[in-house]
This record gives C-alpha cells, structure tokens and sequence, in this order.
C-alpha cells in the first residue's frame, strides 16, 4: 500500500519531523520499504541500523527494521549508539547501506533517519526520490533476515587506535545523549584524569539540552572545568557528531576554531592538502590552512554537502562551525565528534602548549553567533536571491556557495537560508566592535530592501 510521508520532513539532509504530529511508525516503515527498494536496485542488500537514546527511538527503529525487512533486505542492527558508530558500521560490516533513527540535536519531540547507501550520503534528491517510491508504493518485496551486531567494542577500539597521546585532565559533558556509553567507554582506557557529565542515556534531556552549538548548553560543563581546574572540557550533541569544546579558562572554541588546530598534524602529514570549511567558518581558518600549505576551500554547509564536498577536493579534513569535524585521513571520511575528540586531546598534547594558550594566540576577532530569524517559508530563498542579484547590480564581489557571503574591509558577513528550519540565518565578523555593527548594519539594509526586519 503507498504510502504519502509529510513535505515538512523531507530535509535537504536527512528526513526530521515531530514525533506524534509529521512523523510516526507508519512513515517509518514507508521509509523502510523505501530505502530498501533503493539499496536493491544499486545491487545492494544488507542494511545497518542504529538508533539513539530518544523516548520515540525504539519505536521508529522497530518499525523502520520491519519495512527494511519487508523491502527484501537483511538488517543488522547495531542498536543504540552515537550516529558515527552507524556510519562506522557502514564502513566496515558487511552491508551496503545504513540508517540512524536520530533527532540529532532537535527538541526532544523530534526525530528523523540518516542514510548512507555505498559509503555516501544519502541526501536531496535521493530523499525527494523516497518519498516518490512511497507515494506510488513502488516498493520491492521479500523477508529480509534480521540479526542483531554489536559494534560499540570494535568502535571504541578504533577510536583508541587514533590516540596521540598525552595525560590531560579533561571534563566530559555528554548530555544525556547517545554518545554517552561510547565515551564512558573510551576514556576508561585513557590516560589522564577524565569527568563525566550526564553520561546515562536518558531521552527526555532531564540537564539540559544537547546541543553544543548553544553557549548555554555548556554552562554545566564550564563550571566543572571552572570548580575542578580542568584542562579542558569537551561536549556532544545528541547523536555524537557535533562536538563543543571550552578551554580551561571557560571560553568557548566553536568548530571552525577547532578546525584550525586539528589541521596541523593533517597538512603536515599530507602537505598542499585541500581543507575545506564551511561558508559561516571565520576567515581565520581560511587563513590558517593557507599558512600551514594547504588549500583552502569554501564550502556548503551541511553534513552531507561536506561529506561531498570532501569526496570532491579529494580533502583529508574538512568542518563546519557548528561542531561538524570530517576526517579522512586515517578516518572514513564522516564526521564523527568522538574522534574529534581523541584527535584534539593529541594536538594539545604535540604542541607541548594548553589549549588555554593556544586559544590566546588565535586573533582576537568579534563575531556574532549564528543569528536566526523566521521567515515565510515561501519567501525563503527567494530573499536570497534578491540580495544577491542587488550586490551583483552593484558590482559588490559576493561568495555566493551557499547564500550570499561578502568580504569588506572591516570584515566579512552572510546571510543564508536555512537547509532544516524556515529561518534566514546572518553571522558576521570583524576586528571591532564598531566594525560588527557596521556590518550588522549592511545585513540590516538588504533584508530592509526585501520587506524583512531582522528584529
């Protein structure tokens, strides 16, 4: 029978809708019958399965396994994990495809499914092609065996391997999120001194929510840092492939600050290397993979457009300033926090500096955060292209990879649609403060021109 999964789902990423309003068992199992036909038709026919700790996950995952099976695949499933121990279940089981049932870093309510077929995303068009599979009811048929696989061990095993050393004594902040066990895992075997924050799965967030993205999400595991005279701290989203991290004196390194000291070891291993970073990432990363001899590339933000575009350049590193790190070299190429983690204790740890001091030698920029502000839906990206074709007419030089991104004296500032939320996003950066606001000012103007207020 076909089946019509709601538009509102169908994400540039991944599918992501409230649990009991857009999203329930039954699209799990259209979702299911979906992939399958897809997997079988690329010759494929094995499928992993993961999912995390949220209330509604068991009972996505139950449905989505049935309607894989049904499909005429065989499952295995990993059970519940970060979604980068899935995409390593991916990349190293035998199977040719795999879903994680996760809401990410949504509310709570939320949830969704990520998809790999043959060790790439599965995203856009593939996603809009499920939802046609579904409509029509244009599904394979079979009995697909399941079985279930555990892949934690050789996961953690394999983030072990990565570890370059070093006796930190580092504070651990996992949200109640699924990577908890995994990183209760991995830092027993660990050198150093290692504190765990809310390492228990527990789907209703009970401490906070987890998104590292969020300055405020990373109030608890400051004060750990602060009350233990930590080196540093290090925290997660809900599925494990965001990664937050505070120095020890607090302060906050976002992703694409990360990203410029996890380069180092890569360029100097692969010189002349491409590294791409995202549109919103500081123009100090760009900078800094220039530096060390590597070739610096703007690209979309996004997890699957990274991953792409890494497959693309042919580059050994890449990240996005929400805490998104892809490896790789000596890595699978997905973005994965845990070994982020792992990889930035070992950067610390070369560099025979703090991480404290190697924050203070980065160039005291003023930025803003992600600003976000609603927007008709209808009108989204047709703002964008207003913006655009207005600075074109001007003669100003706009990046236009993802939104619209323009370099002045004083700085830099972008506006863009969002991929998963019916939001424009703004950020800018400058030397001042002054500066800041002049920019702000210029987003300001152009959105004005366009009928839409920013406050």
């Amino acid at each position: 029978m076909a089946h019509v999964l709601a538009p509102g789902i169908l994400r540039e990423y991944d599918i992501r809708g409230t649990v009991g309003r857009s999203l329930g068992p039954d699209d799990a199992v259209a979702i299911g019958r979906s992939f399958a036909t897809r997997v079988l038709r690329a010759g494929g026919r094995r499928v992993a399965v993961g999912r995390d700790g949220r209330l509604s996950s068991p009972e996505l995952e139950a449905a989505l396994v049935a309607g894989l099976a049904a499909g005429g695949v065989d499952v295995l499933r990993i059970g519940i994990g970060p979604t980068p121990m899935l995409y390593f279940g991916e990349a190293t089981l035998p199977v040719d495809a795999g879903i994680h049932v996760t809401g990410s870093h949504n509310p709570r309510d939320d949830n969704g499914f990520k998809m790999v077929l043959g060790h790439r995303s599965f995203y856009g068009a593939d996603i809009v092609d499920l939802a046609r599979i579904a409509a029509a009811g244009d599904w394979t048929e079979g009995t697909g065996a399941v079985r279930d696989v555990d892949v934690g061990d050789a996961y953690v095993a394999r983030l072990r391997q990565g570890y370059g050393g070093g006796a930190f004594r580092i504070g651990w902040d996992c949200g109640n999120g699924a990577a908890g066990p995994a990183v209760a895992r991995l830092v027993a075997q660990l050198p150093g001194e290692h504190h765990l924050l809310y390492a228990e799965v527990d789907g209703r967030f009970p401490n906070h929510h987890p998104d590292p993205t969020d300055e405020a999400n990373l109030a608890d595991l400051k004060a750990l840092v602060r009350d233990e005279g930590l080196d540093f701290g290090i925290a997660f989203d809900g599925d494990g492939d965001r990664i937050g991290v505070v120095d020890g004196a607090g302060r906050v390194l976002w992703g694409d600050q990360l990203l410029a000291l996890l380069i180092e070891p890569v360029l100097a291993a692969l010189p002349g290397a491409t590294v791409v970073a995202d549109v919103k990432s500081s123009q100090y990363v760009f900078d800094r993979i220039a530096a060390l001899g590597g070739n610096p590339v703007m690209g979309a933000t996004g997890h699957s457009l990274m991953k792409e575009a890494m497959i693309a350049h042919d580059a050994p590193i890449a990240g996005e300033l929400s805490g998104h790190i892809f490896f790789g070299h000596g890595w699978y190429g997905f973005d994965d926090a845990l070994h982020a983690a792992v990889q930035l204790i070992g950067v610390v740890h070369r560099s025979g500096r703090s991480l404290t001091a190697l924050h203070d030698a980065m160039p005291p920029l003023v930025n803003t955060p992600d600003l976000r502000f609603p927007v008709d839906p209808a009108r989204k990206f047709a703002v964008i292209d207003e913006v655009r074709d207005r600075l074109v007419a001007r003669g100003v030089a706009v990046t236009a990879i993802d939104g619209v991104r323009v370099r002045t004296p004083q700085g830099w500032w972008l506006l863009r649609a969002s991929n998963t939320q019916d939001v424009l996003t703004a950020r800018a950066e400058a030397g001042s403060p002054a500066d800041l606001d002049a920019l702000l000012a210029e987003v300001d103007a152009e959105l004005a021109l366009s009928g839409i207020a920013r406050d």
